[in-house]
């Protein structure tokens, strides 16, 4: 069976990967490309959904699609810059609002008999994000939605499958967002809704049995989700044709190393531990800054990996924990970020291993990785596992490292997380960490002033990473770990907590 799927033309919103996310919460599978390469359109593709832009489509540099095979054609939405774009450029004119277009909204006019408008309610919220606004719209086009603010919310071409809306459905501002978007893949598209971790899983393994039949291959595991849901996918699809190598950089969490290789163990795979501790820690001796910290861990890891790699005979290929995002920013309308984390950029292998790439968990987002791994009934332990960093507890030492800094470091991060699951809030955070400062302070224990080091609690609230909210954890669990680690861990006596967002801020502090 052809596996349906609604193609998203990326115009560079900072919102399309959040459409993508909604229409897969839908059970539809979707596909983020850019605007000027578009693929092969073919009977799998159901619909198109046009994002928007941080341009104007009056600006010279505005994107303009090639949608001679898309338009009148195939079912398609165009939100905010796609709506604007279907009406500028077929008639229609968009200008320069006089009047205020972002955030939250009402839709004080719906044509609820139009199927794009089904269920929703009259002044249901919605929020708008544009400068622009159409002023006219070309003579064929049928107003279907407006709020106060804007007389063309949204509209339908007459005797065509197409739609526009100046308001985002994709975010949770926009209360009824899911059933506007669930109108549009399942009413308009047909979408039959069969994209599920199950489907996903059956049809992975069948690739995989396909793709890689006898050979073997090798797999770098981290400790984390991807990594080992992709260890098991492959388990269940070749069996012993796959070794994993984890390896030990000295910078895992305080015992992870040991818990880790025997939960894989546990798990039926074939697993090589690597203690490259000293290895790891020579190479970063004396160096402060972030990205050559990243660099060389990446670097060494390689050195190291590819060791290992070599022990193993005939090996043809080398499996990865690609996820979506890394595949979408590494093809984005805007191109890869100027500075790609060497950790996730995507196909990161130095010619000389010559392996070919095998990815199966490339077409997922972290949520849909977790929904994957309970599915294949993996440990909810590691399932539930906050992310942590490629370059572990590196880019948590801000400064040079040292292995005294990072046992520091272990002991304060121990203490956290321990905490966090005792009281029954691991599972309410998204991620969480300790970071060592270079700083020193002045304390007092007992009758003595100590002058020792300060770590900062960081703990956020998110789905897959692309903007957190710091956790208002409770006063009192914040004094008993600062207490616990100020008492346990000698070397550090000032303990704070992070309340910063992202953005402005990252998540980690490097």
């Amino acid at each position: 069976m052809i596996q349906e799927k609604i193609l998203i033309l990326d115009f560079g919103s900072q919102y399309t990967q959040l459409i993508a996310r909604r229409v897969r919460e839908l059970n539809v599978y979707c596909e983020i490309h850019p605007f000027n390469k578009i693929p092969t359109l073919d009977e799998s593709i159901k619909g198109v959904i046009l994002s928007g832009s941080p341009y104007s489509v009056r600006d010279e540099e505005a994107p303009i699609p090639d949608l001679s095979a898309i338009k009148g054609k195939l079912s398609t939405l165009g939100v905010c810059y796609g709506a604007q774009y279907l009406a500028h450029f077929y008639g229609g004119e968009v200008l320069p609002s006089n009047k205020r277009e972002y955030g939250r909204a009402n839709l004080t006019y719906i044509d609820r008999s139009n199927l794009l408008m089904q269920e929703l309610e009259l002044d249901t919220q919605v929020w708008m994000s544009h400068g622009d606004t159409i002023e006219r719209l070309p003579d064929n086009y049928q107003p279907i939605a407006s709020t106060k603010q804007v007389q063309y919310g949204a509209y339908q071409i007459q005797g065509e499958p197409t739609w526009g809306i100046q308001f985002h459905p994709e975010v949770y501002h926009t209360v009824q967002g899911k059933t506007l978007l669930r109108n549009f893949v399942v009413d308009i598209c047909g979408c039959r809704q069969d994209w599920t971790p199950d489907s996903f899983i059956d049809t992975t393994i069948s690739e995989l049995k396909e793709t890689l039949g006898s050979d073997k291959v090798v797999l770098g595991l981290s400790g984390g989700v991807d990594s080992s849901v992709a260890a098991v996918l492959l388990h269940k699809a070749i069996g012993k044709q796959l070794t994993c190598i984890f390896v030990d950089n000295g910078l895992l969490r305080k015992n992870e190393f040991e818990q880790v290789l025997d939960s894989y163990r546990h798990m039926g795979l074939q697993v090589i531990g690597v203690d490259a501790r000293e290895r790891f820690w020579s190479a970063l001796s004396g160096e402060s800054d972030p990205e050559t910290k990243r660099k060389i861990i990446g670097r060494v890891f390689i050195e190291v990996f590819d060791d290992e790699a070599h022990k193993i005979q005939d090996v043809k290929w080398l499996a990865q924990g690609t996820i979506y995002p890394d595949v979408i920013e590494s093809v984005s309308v805007n191109g890869p970020s100027a500075t790609i984390k060497s950790h996730h950029n995507v196909g990161g292998l130095p010619d000389f291993m010559k392996l070919k790439i095998v990815e199966p968990l490339k077409l997922l987002f972290k949520d849909e990785v977790r929904r994957v791994g309970r599915a294949l009934h993996m440990d909810e332990a590691l399932i539930g596992r906050h992310p942590f960093p490629g370059p572990g507890l590196a880019i948590r030492i801000l400064g040079d490292i040292t292995p005294e800094k990072v046992a520091l470091l272990q002991e304060a991060d121990s203490i956290f997380i321990k905490a966090l699951k005792e009281d029954g809030l691991y599972d309410k955070v998204w991620q969480a960490g300790v970071i060592l400062l270079p700083v020193q302070s002045v304390g007092v224990m007992g009758d003595e002033r100590t002058y020792e080091r300060a770590v900062v609690l960081r703990a956020v609230e998110s789905t897959d990473g692309m903007t957190a909210d710091w956790v208002h954890l409770p006063y009192e669990f914040l004094a008993k770990v600062s207490n616990e680690i100020i008492n346990q861990v000698k070397g550090i006596n000032r303990v704070v907590y992070d309340i910063s967002s992202k953005p402005p801020a990252t998540i980690e502090w490097e």
